[in-house]
């Protein structure tokens, strides 16, 4: 991997992160375009850990309300009085929403770096999920804040949150997906997902760290994707609150089903392979 290659994926992780498009999906089409082997553990361990910059970008970005949720949380701990408190709830909520995609991400590891690398599975998830989106923004209620938040609530998004391990279907596309359907606003909904993404692109970034650093990538390209992804991640985070507090999500429903119809074509003519 040379360091253009780390500075255009982390162009895209950054960009695509938090987007409703998959990330993971974006960077497998990047990566085979680039001439990698979207396959490779290195690569795949790459594109996990250049999350570290996204992670960073969104913490700092809702750094006020990630600090009051935690002295919430620990001052709750302390003090049974301050439990009931919404900042303490969501402490906790954020918490266990997290520990589905963590037990899962865990035990189907091979699968995700393996079998799932695939465009054809990148195609079809892009694809796939778009209808659920699009269900989601015309079903949903839409009509509770995240103050109006629920364990149950957290708990489904959660849970869905771990069908974005199948590449193509996107972390934030899925939770933002449940929270429409549960009756989020966008806002909320969006918010929720930013905070249980934390979580759960940490632990992917630790794990994967030590195959990036011992393959074919090296330290140089995972600290050059990273710092892009941190840049690149920031603005898109602040774009996109600003674009769903007035704007459905459908578009970028119909942007994943123009690149799925696209890499379909391509690997039906086997203008490309599917590794």
């Amino acid at each position: 991997m040379t360091i253009w290659d780390a500075i255009i994926l982390g162009i895209v992780e950054g960009l695509t992160e938090f987007l409703p498009v998959s990330s993971t999906g974006h960077l497998t089409i990047a990566s085979k375009w680039l001439g990698l082997k979207i396959d490779d553990p290195s690569v795949t361990a790459f594109t996990a850990v250049i999350q570290f910059g996204a992670i960073a970008a969104v913490v700092l970005f809702m750094w006020k309300d990630i600090s009051r949720y935690a002295v919430a949380w620990f001052r709750g701990l302390r003090h049974p009085e301050h439990r009931g408190e919404f900042d303490h709830r969501m402490g906790w909520f954020v918490i266990v929403g997290s520990l589905p995609i963590c037990v899962v991400g865990f035990l189907a590891r091979d699968i995700i770096s393996g079998p799932l690398r695939s465009m054809w599975w990148v195609a079809g998830s892009l694809i796939g999920w778009s209808f659920f989106m699009v269900a989601a923004e015309r079903l949903g209620s839409q009509k509770r804040p995240l103050t109006r938040i629920t364990l149950v609530d957290s708990i489904v998004m959660g849970a869905l949150q771990c069908l974005a391990l199948i590449p193509g279907v996107s972390r934030s596309g899925a939770t933002i997906t449940a929270g429409l359907f549960l009756g989020l606003d966008r806002v909320a909904a969006t918010r929720m997902a930013f905070l249980l993404g934390i979580p759960a692109l940490v632990g992917a970034a630790v794990f994967e760290l030590p195959h990036a650093l011992d393959g074919s990538v090296g330290l140089v390209p995972v600290l050059v994707g990273t710092v892009v992804s941190f840049v690149v991640g920031y603005a898109s985070v602040a774009w996109l609150i600003r674009f769903v507090a007035k704007h459905s999500t459908e578009i970028f429903a119909f942007y994943r089903i123009l690149i799925g119809v696209v890499i379909l074509i391509l690997l039906a003519t086997s203008t490309i392979t599917a590794t």
